[in-house]
């Protein structure tokens, strides 16, 4: 019986105190633009003299300190005040309504470098049990750029060779597929025994029919971009050789 109301008391103990909130473990925000991360907090008391909020986001290197983007200090006794920290100045603002409870973060300028997860605090005298933060992961997709393509081996008769391509950017990853193109720019299927593995389109026992043109796109869920290879098989030196020989004989 002691046990179970030493439980209920916990439970009412917890639900009373310090709570703060981020929705979703994670946000996709485009690269280039603006994201908001929402946080909402509930204290233990409606009316409180001080109240620290502060966003922090994680380092690179796990060894290192969270890096710090932004405070707000709110003092019944002196006006409130925001320190935004370093590199967010001009990119890092604060949506906030302390009577209903919300405190959100807004990035301008996103860049895969804010890819990363970031956490919101909130800091009340006397009201530091329960959950006083919370965190979420922030994903910055980024359109592929565009891709390069090349040529891996000789394109000579009877030859193997890979045609590569590869995007420097992108978030989330990009895929790769080829399409070939005759020289009258007809769509052909790839020729016989071919396999297009993550950007990487093997050809075998190359010949003349293999010639043509082949376009690579990358793509993810943000947009796509493309490059083009104009493939020429050419029948191989020492071949060209035996035959002049044999004809001079």
């Amino acid at each position: 019986m002691i046990v179970k109301i030493y439980s209920l008391y916990a439970v009412i103990h917890l639900t009373s105190s310090l709570t703060v909130d981020i929705p979703l473990p994670s946000y996709e925000f485009a690269g280039g633009g603006n994201g908001t991360i929402p946080c909402n907090f509930k204290p233990q008391k409606a009316d409180n003299a001080s109240i620290i909020i502060s966003w922090t986001a994680n380092p690179d290197n796990p060894a290192d300190s969270e890096i710090g983007i932004l405070t707000y200090y709110h003092f019944s006794s002196t006006p409130d005040d925001l320190d935004v920290i370093g590199g967010y100045t001009n990119r890092a603002s604060l949506q906030l309504d302390i009577a209903k409870g919300w405190a959100n973060l807004t990035l301008s300028s996103l860049t895969s470098k804010d890819s990363r997860r970031y956490q919101c605090k909130v800091k009340i005298p006397k009201d530091s049990q329960g959950k006083p933060s919370d965190i979420t992961t922030v994903v910055v997709l980024v359109a592929p750029s565009k891709p390069i393509c090349a040529v891996q081996g000789k394109a000579e008769f009877y030859q193997n060779i890979s045609l590569t391509c590869r995007s420097e950017e992108g978030t989330p990853t990009p895929t790769y597929t080829w399409q070939r193109y005759d020289v009258s720019n007809n769509p052909r299927q790839n020729p016989p025994m071919a396999t297009d593995v993550n950007g990487v389109l093997s050809l075998y026992n190359i010949s003349t029919e293999t010639s043509g043109y082949y376009i690579c796109t990358s793509a993810n869920k943000i947009s796509n971009a493309s490059c083009i290879l104009t493939l020429v098989v050419m029948p191989r030196k020492y071949f060209n050789n035996c035959v002049f020989i044999m004809l001079k004989c």
